[in-house]
């Protein structure tokens, strides 16, 4: 068996480096492209859609096949989706670009390809959070955990950093922001491609990855009753409206701020913004937001594990919702300075690292029991829902009552967070998450 270090860390790399180009990557790409926010919102929001519906797929995965065959499988896939986008992006004139009227309708060939990325990385998803489950032991599961998230980040780092960098030096050098973008999804192309060959010849072959059919149940009926049966326990687990309650509203506050964050930092002074480059966002939101989230949710962890989920929960839930008050801040005053700046975006974005932990953790304890993998995913695709339904409107919302105005709003929406925070404080296990606990099975929700 493989050193779960020759693949974990290259597996959480991998995954999340489509979720960052599809979901994040692509906001600030049209919005430098010229496209209007409500538009641009609009639809990089419904490119959250595959990660909301993957509860209708997610059972086929422990159904049919190995989990490894679908990590290889999706990454090749996302590895051509790639290279196509690279051949496929538009080329608008500077002067519709200056004017921000941009039509959507230019990326149509674009976003067919972010959707078909999109769907290839929720099921990958899917396949490699059930797959680090099946090859590792509880021990080592509970040992890499930190490595998987750590990874996960450094995606996020080189995909809101490295790659936002990369793109504003060439607009900064070629004055060119459509070719700007073009040679950076060039450079994902060829690096995730190589880390899917890699993965082709490393990732181990586990026993217990198996299709859950026996070989003689395998037909159709057998197919679609265990599919039946994944749904039906999941909704009839005790505190199941509750639960989706949770992890629907939680992230309101976050949900609205992340899909107008990039935008605002890009905006012009006179339009509300803070007028920084391409390669200034790289650094303060891609670099130093991105280092100060996965501190953050390294802490949470910690945290957690010491005090338990339902003694850490209300800490986690003014961590979420208190540091969004920094942005009214940049909002209301528009500091010229780059350090005022990315001291908030860091002191807010540290607060949402810590205070997602909470959310993670929940989900992970309602997911227990024999569908532990399909559960899983029915979560994330909530908490996909999540973040899809209020970022459809935020663009919209923003340009009708300004950035000021739009972060006011986003800060009322914390009541939301606090009124599902005091709902599910009373059901969760006390001696959920901590270290004494880890020898005993979590309990479901009650």
């Amino acid at each position: 068996m493989q050193s779960p270090w020759a693949w974990v860390p290259t597996l959480y790399f991998a995954q999340g480096i489509p979720y960052f180009i599809v979901n994040n990557i692509s906001v600030l790409m049209f919005t430098k492209m010229g496209v209007p926010n409500g538009e641009m919102a609009l639809f990089t929001s419904l490119l959250y859609l595959p990660w909301a519906i993957k509860p209708f797929w997610s059972p086929f995965i422990d159904i049919i096949r190995t989990k490894r065959w679908w990590i290889v499988t999706m990454q090749l896939l996302m590895s051509a989706a790639f290279i196509l986008l690279t051949l496929s992006i538009p080329h608008p004139d500077a002067e519709t670009i200056a004017t921000g009227t941009t039509s959507i309708s230019m990326f149509t060939v674009t976003l067919i390809l972010f959707v078909i990325t999109a769907f290839a990385s929720a099921t990958h998803d899917i396949a490699a959070d059930g797959f680090y489950m099946l090859a590792l032991k509880q021990n080592e599961q509970a040992a890499f955990v930190g490595i998987r998230s750590t990874f996960y980040r450094l995606a996020s780092i080189f995909g809101q950093g490295v790659l936002v960098a990369i793109a504003g030096a060439i607009e900064l050098h070629y004055q060119d922001i459509p070719l700007s973008w073009t040679i950076t999804l060039l450079v994902t192309a060829v690096l995730f491609s190589i880390v899917s060959l890699y993965h082709v010849f490393v990732m181990p072959r586990p026993s217990a990855d198996r299709s859950i059919l026996s070989p003689e149940s395998s037909g159709a009926q057998a197919i679609f009753s265990g599919f039946a049966r994944t749904f039906a326990t999941y909704f009839t687990k005790p505190g199941a409206a509750l639960a989706i309650a949770f992890m629907l509203l939680y992230r309101l506050p976050e949900a609205f701020l992340l899909k107008m964050c990039m935008p605002f930092l890009v905006a012009g002074k006179d339009a509300g913004g803070l007028e920084l480059s391409t390669a200034e966002v790289g650094i303060v939101y891609g670099t130093i937001g991105v280092i100060a989230l996965t501190v953050g949710g390294i802490l949470g962890g910690l945290f957690a594990s010491r005090m338990g989920l339902k003694k850490s929960i209300w800490w986690m839930a003014a961590c979420m919702t208190l540091p969004c008050l920094t942005f009214v801040y940049l909002a209301t005053f528009q500091p010229d300075n780059l350090f005022c700046i990315a001291s908030a975006i860091a002191i807010e974005q540290f607060g949402y690292g810590f205070g997602f932990t909470a959310y993670m953790l929940y989900m992970m304890y309602f997911s227990e029991g024999e569908f532990k993998t399909s559960h899983y995913a029915i979560c994330t695709a909530f908490m996909a829902l999540s973040m899809l339904i209020p970022g459809m409107f935020a663009g919209y919302l923003q340009e009708a009552v300004g950035y000021t105005g739009f972060f006011w709003i986003v800060i009322a929406c914390c009541v939301a967070t606090v009124a599902v925070t005091f709902l599910a404080d009373r059901r969760i296990d006390e001696n959920y998450g901590k270290k004494t606990a880890t020898e005993n099975t979590p309990k479901e929700c009650e």
